[in-house]
């Protein structure tokens, strides 16, 4: 089980918490108006942006095809509100969103469907489409074609989706500023198998800051169709350790995800989870919404008994359960396996998953665990 730190700021007082490269910060919830200025005040973000308001800020949200935030493919365009509102209120003025979507789809058609375009309006932001930019290579042995426009923001904000991935098993801080590569581009890291190039792409395209949008993700698809509600926004820093705390999140471990290794590898940042801290602000509520109902997620939730869940707690084990699936090793739990605050005090017969289930005959402690110990904990005690 990995031994990473959870250190909670106390719900009351006025501590504060500057945001450096050993930094993880989590709020769960699925408001983002109150989520993003509270992790900006509690992060010091203004501080570590520094005093000029004409700086070029540039916000990169996963808009891969044209479909809204809640089918789990592309970044809610809250979070984007309300880092526009938090920014402008204290004089930051020349603010761009700018992104390409994958081959094949309409980055002005995402904008719309996604609802970028009522925030260029509403807001005064340029939308770029960087499938009409222009680009240069940057280093050798791979050389990396990156748009321009991306390469000229003095201070980069990338916010990913946590999501699974089809080819790379997770797409997150890394994976997308893919989408600042033109399309040419993209189709080459494929023939290259994707992981180098993506590694060597965030080299010389530096994220400032990550904010993960962890509110609705995918259980399996880049494109969506098996949504989770995962009720969270994470920040950080540095985007290795971003993806190698999202790994462990929806299942993996970052040994499992190549470019995480590699991008340690050239110098863009650590994988070490000991070394961080990883500071939660809040607790996930009561109740849960997994998603659009679909025939995975029904066929996933019948293995379970939840009894006033949180969403966050819940939407790891959906994970866990679907990683376990893919190791073809489902079909052999044979315990019921409970999960919920209304477990607490209990005695179970069965598997327990989170420090609520304390009372089960077996139970993994966590608040929330993460899907990688559940599953290493289902494979180890009742597979």
């Amino acid at each position: 089980m990995v031994s990473d730190k959870i250190t909670r700021l106390p719900f009351e007082g006025n501590d504060v918490y500057m945001i450096d490269r050993n930094n993880i910060m989590i709020i769960y919830g699925d408001n983002p108006s109150t989520m993003i200025p509270e992790l900006f005040e509690k992060g010091h973000i203004l501080e570590y942006i520094g005093g000029d308001k004409d700086i070029l800020i540039g916000i990169k949200p996963n808009l891969v095809v044209e479909k809204p935030s809640h089918l789990g493919a592309t970044t809610d365009p809250r979070i984007v509100i309300a880092i526009i509102e938090y920014l402008k209120a204290y004089g930051y003025h020349n603010i761009i969103i700018l992104e390409s979507s994958w081959v094949g789809a309409d980055t002005k058609k995402a904008y719309k469907v996604c609802g970028y375009e009522d925030i260029a309006n509403k807001y005064d932001i340029s939308l770029i489409d960087l499938k009409d930019d222009i680009y240069a290579g940057y280093g050798n042995n791979p050389t990396i074609n990156i748009c321009n426009k991306a390469m000229e923001v003095d201070f980069l904000i990338n916010i990913p989706v946590l999501k699974a991935h089809c080819q790379t098993k997770l797409t997150c801080a890394l994976k997308n500023l893919k989408g600042c590569v033109p399309d040419v581009e993209k189709r080459r890291f494929h023939t290259m198998g994707l992981h180098e190039p993506i590694a060597w792409l965030n080299k010389y395209l530096k994220s400032d800051l990550v904010i993960v949008d962890g509110i609705w993700g995918d259980l399996t698809f880049e494109e969506g169709g098996t949504p989770v509600f995962m009720n969270r926004i994470i920040m950080g820093r540095d985007p290795v350790l971003i993806d190698s705390y999202a790994a462990r999140l929806i299942g993996y471990s970052k040994d499992d995800i190549r470019y995480i290794c590699i991008a340690e590898e050239i110098g863009v940042g650590s994988t070490d989870l000991s070394r961080a801290d990883i500071i939660e602000l809040n607790h996930g509520e009561v109740g849960i919404d997994i998603g659009q109902r679909n025939a995975k997620l029904e066929y996933l939730s019948k293995y379970i008994n939840a009894k006033d869940a949180c969403s966050a707690c819940y939407g790891s084990l959906i994970h866990a359960l679907e990683r376990i699936r893919e190791k073809g090793f489902l079909d052999n739990i044979d315990k019921n396996v409970y999960i919920g605050q209304g477990y607490k005090g209990k005695d179970i017969e069965g598997i327990g998953i989170g420090s609520c289930t304390r009372g089960a005959n077996i139970y993994l402690k966590g608040c929330p665990p993460s899907a990688k110990d559940i599953v290493d904990f289902l494979m180890k005690y009742n597979i």
